[in-house]
């Protein structure tokens, strides 16, 4: 006998309808998976062997084979351990599936027959609603996560025997109600703690209005990274299409849980810089999401950037143009979305006192050189703001004054920008002033004679190429957009192009 149960797999962050065909037949006994399972699925047979005689049923003797279809496809992960279950408990007569050609099976077990949650729910789910699926079995642990779907009727299922007396009419599994976010878990870092800074504070607010990416160069102490990790505090906050977008990546790493299943703010991702190019774009045996993709449609922030290996700062340059980052094996070939805002920060020699009034600096010309001979033209060419934080007076920091001006209102003034370019791009265009393609460009950043003859002159004097001349004018835009301007001004482009990369970074 043949009994077909309806799964789902995971294929980068995208899932898909998985079939796991069970049939029994005469011969010896033997359990077989094909449909290319890995080492997990393959040890599938054990658990389900276990779950089946420890939650009051009889394991079938007889020669079991189950395909998981399509057979094309490598199966991975411990997902089909309960569809394996049910389709052998109803080729067996068992168990009854009467009814449920709408309904999908999910999860892992334990040898007692509990359900284990999986990773990558979410994105499971939502392939599940495109391919017609209307209920969808799944760990009580996932649940929460795969609500968010919509569309979809979730049980939660603690055991084995709970899901089998449930499909055989007895005691009914409710429904789980669809997950609704709370009050953030705790507050971010707020600018009110920043004193003085206030170019480079500016600087990060253009950042933050038009999704630019931005470099802070600076001696040590002067507050770079205080600065950068409050960046999150004047962000946008997350749409729900956007929170899906991020909570599928985290769920495919399996970075979401019961309490937390949804992403519901900006990522703010600060790997180390000892990082392998492997860990910042993603790859790996099982081609896993990197940092890159951690950091979708939030704040990837390098500190001390002439320290990264060359080779991982280089894996930048694809998702910073094209907002998504494509890894290739041998195993295979996938795509993740990695559109985030790039904040860095520097030293600007190795010593970190270059330019420092103390004139406390011991690095040699070609000491300099070397240091930041290790960033390349291209990559500072892909970054659209770069400010000298410098070093606070004693007079500023023992000020006795109030407070600095608090996220809240800068973040107020962010939110007006961003509602600008919302209205202007509408619901199929570019989300931020960054994202602008030359269409936009031509239509949304027209020059007057005076700016003409202003970016013409920088042109040659800042050795701008083709690249860093659109970027000026998307920051120009940005700035045009937090003074509520329709056209970019003469003021506007002049502080766009003070932002471009200073001369010591451009010999």
């Amino acid at each position: 006998m043949v009994c077909n149960i309806l799964s789902l797999g995971l294929y980068g962050v995208s899932g898909y309808l998985v079939e796991a065909e069970c049939a029994l037949s005469n011969g010896l006994p033997a359990f077989d998976v094909v449909g290319l399972p890995d080492a997990a699925v393959k040890e599938a047979r054990e658990r389900v062997r276990s779950a089946i005689r420890d939650s009051g049923f009889t394991f079938p003797v007889s020669r079991i084979t189950v395909n998981l279809a399509p057979a094309d496809r490598k199966k991975a992960g411990t997902v089909y351990d309960l569809p394996i279950l049910v389709g052998i408990l109803a080729a067996s007569g068992q168990l009854s599936l009467r009814d449920l050609e709408d309904a999908a099976f999910v999860g892992e077990l334990s040898l007692s027959g509990k359900l284990r949650p999986v990773s990558g729910i979410l994105p499971m789910a939502m392939a599940a609603v495109r391919s017609g699926v209307r209920r969808l079995f799944v760990p009580a642990d996932n649940a929460p996560e795969a609500t968010l779907a919509g569309e979809l009727e979730v049980y939660p299922v603690e055991t084995v025997a709970q899901l089998a007396d449930h499909l055989r009419g007895g005691a009914q599994i409710p429904p789980a109600p669809v997950w609704q976010p709370g009050e953030p878990a705790s507050p971010v870092p707020d600018f009110r703690d920043v004193k003085g800074q206030e170019q480079t504070k500016r600087a990060l607010e253009v950042a933050a209005a038009g999704g630019h990416h931005v470099l802070m160069s600076g001696s040590p102490g002067s507050g770079k990274s205080m600065m950068a990790r409050r960046l999150p505090s004047i962000l946008p906050d997350l749409t729900r299409a956007e929170a899906l977008e991020c909570t599928e990546i985290y769920s495919v790493l399996g970075l979401t849980s019961r309490e937390h299943p949804m992403v519901t703010r900006r990522p703010f991702r600060s790997p180390h810089h000892t990082i392998s190019p492997a860990g910042m774009a993603g790859g790996g045996s099982s081609l896993q999401p990197g940092e890159v993709s951690k950091a979708h449609l939030g704040t990837l922030f390098l500190d001390e950037l002439p320290e990264f290996d060359p080779a991982v700062l280089e894996t930048l340059r694809q998702p910073l143009e094209d907002g998504v980052v494509q890894i290739t094996r041998v195993s295979g070939s996938v795509t993740y979305p990695s559109r985030f805002m790039l904040v860095c920060a520097m030293n600007p020699c190795r010593c970190g006192w270059y330019g420092h009034p103390s004139g406390r600096c011991t690095c040699s010309e070609q000491s300099i050189r070397r240091y930041l001979g290790r960033l390349s033209g291209p990559l500072l060419d892909r970054i659209d703001i770069c400010v000298d934080v410098p070093a606070l007076e004693y007079d500023e920091l023992a000020a006795p004054g109030g407070q600095a001006e608090p996220s809240s209102a800068i973040r107020a003034r962010v939110n007006a920008a961003r509602a600008i370019q919302t209205a202007r791009f509408g619901p199929d265009g570019p989300r931020c002033n960054a994202q602008m393609g030359p269409k936009e460009l031509k239509e949304y950043c027209q020059l007057d004679e005076d700016c003409q003859k202003l970016i013409r002159g920088a042109y040659e004097s800042l050795g701008l190429t083709a690249r860093s001349y659109d970027r000026v004018l998307r920051v120009a835009r940005t700035i045009a957009d937090l003074d509520g301007e329709a056209d970019i001004r003469l003021s506007h482009l002049a502080e766009a192009l003070q932002y471009r990369p200073p001369a010591y970074l451009r010999r």
